[in-house]
This record gives structure tokens, C-alpha cells and sequence, in this order.
């Protein structure tokens, strides 16, 4: 009964603390939206969005507390917690990296680890890890776009062999339910492979400004640089490939610009600026893609066969090697093809209940379910049917890859704006905080 009495006491709290994170997180969004003229009246606004967003983060973090609360207080009513129960086994179900669940149990535990740390690639590496996707880093969405697809075309390995699977669940989650959903790759599986039956919602990342500067400003330094020392150990260029591999390095160094400007300071609060955000950032690294990939062919096609086979053989000793990658194809295309229901359909679901749409709005939503279907499908299309064996073919997959990533944003884009802008500031206000609302 005492159990019974704190648990009621703490869901009235944590009610009524949501409504002021909603009331605050609307504050935000005005603040963040007005364009004051002088300097005076700028600095003013600043220092209003800081406070407001100071009060935000401790109605947050004591939400986080209570949540915890109640979760250490025991299970929820049985009809609630198989509701809950049952919404997060569907949500595991019939997604990109459903496949990748059932991993052997070492290699899974290991990239969850890199996951929830949000180790760049390098430092899973040093760690013994496989490198794994990494959706947000504080306000930037994909912060480690450019090792990631770089390294990736040279050193496949390297990576969880889900990796896309993720990139792909994470794009679409990111658009509903933000850096936090319940039903993103990120959430907890008690084993590899088991169903989910729990959840903890996941912290967003403290970010310094140091990190930031070099993920966003040098993404060609430090943790990200190219491997160019380990290409000419490997390949042992002559003087004329020498050349062109130095045409690399300058394309390599022009493609890190293009990712200076598509660094956000801060969160997108909602959805269509989050669907924005990705896309810029998308649309840099496909840039960075057809920068590179030219000097990267010339390259290539210079070596001998030698040279392309101790190229192609290139890459640090992660973890178990054994698997060849046209097995981890195997298993990404099947996990391509298979239905992606949940992806769409919870959304939508979840939409409908927390947002209560009405009239044009109901329409507008129906229009938005349809094009989210027809973006998932386009990215079950981009997925490979195998791994290419070489540098430049993978760049190949990769500019694949993107170009639907970017094709399934624009498609959403217009009519997740159309719908938002059909919605009260009060649906709007849940529509912005559905992932807390959904992991409660």
C-alpha cells in the first residue's frame, strides 16, 4: 500500500512535471524564433533562452529522477505492463537491424557498448570494439559522418556489420520521436536477441565545446583523419602514384569542409526542424562523396593488381574477423527485405493518440503515414545485395546509400511541414515532446 501510494504520488508529479517541460519547451521555441533587431535587444533574448533552458534541463533531469523512481518501486499494473510490454516487442520487430539482433552474443554486447558510449570509430577500435552508428552528438545529427563513410570504404571490418541497419532505423525514428524514442536502435535489450521489456530513456549526450570543434570544424584532424600513412605502407606507391595519392589527400581535406557548416549550437525542438537538420547533414556528406570519389578511382586505378590487393586488404584487427563480408551482406539484405511496420505505423499511432487529430488534420496525417511508407521502402532499395570487395566500390554503395537517405527526407519533408502546420500550438507542444510522453 505504501508502494501503491508513492507510485500514485510520483505519476501525479511526473504529470504535472511534463506540462511545465511542455509549457517550457514552447517558451524555447518562441524565443528561438524571434529575430530582435540591435544588438541590446540580441543579448536580451540570449540570456532569456539560456534561463529558459537552464529550467528546462532541471524539469528534465527531476522527470528522469521520478521516472527512475517508479521503475525501482516495482512493476507497473499487469494490464499496463504487457500494454507497454507488447509495444516495445512490436517496435523490435520488422526493422532494419532486427536481423542483427541475434548476433553472436560477444559480438552484439560489444557493439551495444560502443553504441551507448557514442564511441567515434577510432576509439571503439582502441577499445576492441566494432565501430557502430552514432545518431546524435548533442545538437548534430550523424557527428561522425565523415569517418564513417570514409572509413568505412576503407576498412569494412571495422564496423558492426549492422551499421546501416541502424543508420537507417535511427533517420527514420529521429523525425517522431527524437534523440530519446523508446523504440530507437539505442534501446536496451536485457540479452542479444531477446525482446525488449524495458526501457531506460537515454541521457542526452553532454557535449563539450572542444569535442564539437572537432567533430564539426575539423573533421579531417584527430580521431577522423585519413589513413594515407597506412595506404602508402600497404601500396608502396612509385612517384606518379605518389602524386595522385597527394590529389587524394587534398580531396579528402576539401570534402571536411563542406561539413563546417552544418553544425548545429542547438537542438532542433521539433520535428521538421529535426527532419532539417539531418538533411543538411546528409547533403554534406553526399558532397563530400562526389568530392572524393574521382581522385579516389584515379588512385586506384594506378596500382597494379599487388598494390589493390594488399589496399583492399587494409584495416585494424577488430575483434573476430572470421566473417566474410558477403555473409554480413547475406544478413543485410534480408534484413532490408523484410516489412518495415513499425517504423511507420507506431508513429503514426502514436501521433494519433497524443496529438488527436481532427478534420484537415487527420487528412494531413494520412498523407504523412503514406510518404513515411514510401521513404522506408526507398531505403530497402538502397541496401546492397553485397559488399563490394574494393575501396572504391564501396564509395559506390556509400553515394548509394545517401542519395536515398536524401530522396526519403525530401519526400517527408513537404508533408510533415503541411501537417505541423495544420496543428493548435497546443498539439503542436505534444507533438514536440512525444518521446517523453511515449516513454512514460
Amino acid at each position: 500500500m505504501v508502494q501503491e501510494r508513492q507510485r500514485n504520488m510520483l505519476s501525479r508529479q511526473s504529470t504535472e512535471r511534463q506540462s511545465r517541460i511542455d509549457r517550457l519547451q514552447q517558451r524555447v521555441q518562441q524565443l528561438q524564433s524571434q529575430r530582435p533587431e540591435g544588438l541590446r535587444a540580441q543579448r536580451e533574448q540570449q540570456r532569456s533562452l539560456q534561463a529558459q533552458n537552464r529550467l528546462l534541463q532541471r524539469e528534465q533531469r527531476i522527470q528522469e529522477r521520478d521516472q527512475a523512481r517508479l521503475q525501482r518501486l516495482g512493476p507497473q499494473p499487469s494490464a499496463e505492463r504487457s500494454a507497454s510490454a507488447a509495444a516495445m516487442q512490436a517496435a523490435a520487430r520488422g526493422r532494419f537491424s532486427a536481423q542483427f539482433r541475434s548476433n553472436d552474443a560477444l559480438q552484439a554486447r560489444a557493439a551495444l557498448t560502443a553504441r551507448e558510449n557514442r564511441w567515434a570509430p577510432r576509439h571503439a577500435w582502441r577499445h576492441g570494439h566494432r565501430a557502430a552508428f552514432v545518431a546524435w552528438l548533442g545538437p548534430v545529427f550523424w557527428p561522425y559522418a565523415y569517418s564513417d563513410i570514409f572509413n568505412y570504404t576503407f576498412w569494412p571490418h571495422a564496423y558492426d556489420p549492422g551499421y546501416w541497419a541502424y543508420a537507417y532505423d535511427d533517420f527514420v525514428d529521429t523525425v517522431f520521436w527524437g534523440t530519446d524514442s523508446p523504440y530507437s536502435a539505442y534501446a536496451r535489450y536485457p540479452d542479444p536477441g531477446a525482446a525488449v521489456t524495458d526501457f531506460r530513456a537515454g541521457k542526452r549526450a553532454s557535449v563539450s565545446q572542444q569535442t564539437l570543434r572537432q567533430v564539426c570544424r575539423e573533421p579531417d584532424e584527430g580521431v577522423t583523419a585519413w589513413p594515407i600513412a597506412s595506404i602508402v605502407r600497404a601500396v608502396q606507391p612509385t612517384p606518379e602514384q605518389r602524386a595522385l595519392l597527394d590529389e587524394l589527400k587534398a580531396a579528402a581535406a576539401k570534402a571536411a569542409d563542406v561539413f563546417k557548416d552544418t553544425c548545429a549550437d542547438s537542438f532542433a525542438m521539433t520535428p521538421p526542424g529535426r527532419l532539417r537538420a539531418m538533411t543538411n547533414r546528409v547533403t554534406a556528406t553526399l558532397d563530400a562523396v562526389r568530392i572524393v570519389r574521382p581522385a579516389l578511382e584515379r588512385f586506384y586505378n594506378s596500382l597494379n593488381d599487388e598494390q589493390k590487393a594488399r589496399f583492399n586488404a587494409l584495416g585494424p584487427n577488430v575483434g573476430d574477423r572470421s566473417q566474410q563480408p558477403q555473409q554480413q551482406a547475406n544478413a543485410q539484405a534480408e534484413a532490408c527485405g523484410d516489412p518495415k511496420s513499425s517504423l511507420t505505423r507506431l508513429p503514426i499511432e502514436r501521433i494519433e493518440a497524443v496529438v488527436r487529430p481532427a478534420g484537415e488534420q487527420k487528412e494531413a496525417l494520412d498523407r504523412l503515414s503514406d510518404v513515411t511508407k514510401k521513404a522506408v521502402a526507398g531505403l530497402q532499395a538502397a541496401c546492397p545485395d553485397d559488399v563490394p570487395l574494393t575501396p572504391v566500390g564501396r564509395l559506390d554503395a556509400m553515394e548509394k546509400r545517401l542519395k536515398a537517405m536524401l530522396e526519403a527526407a525530401d519526400w517527408v519533408q513537404e508533408a510533415l511541414d503541411k501537417f505541423y502546420a495544420t496543428l493548435s500550438n497546443e498539439q503542436k507542444a505534444r507533438f514536440n515532446t512525444m518521446p517523453q510522453v511515449a516513454s512514460q
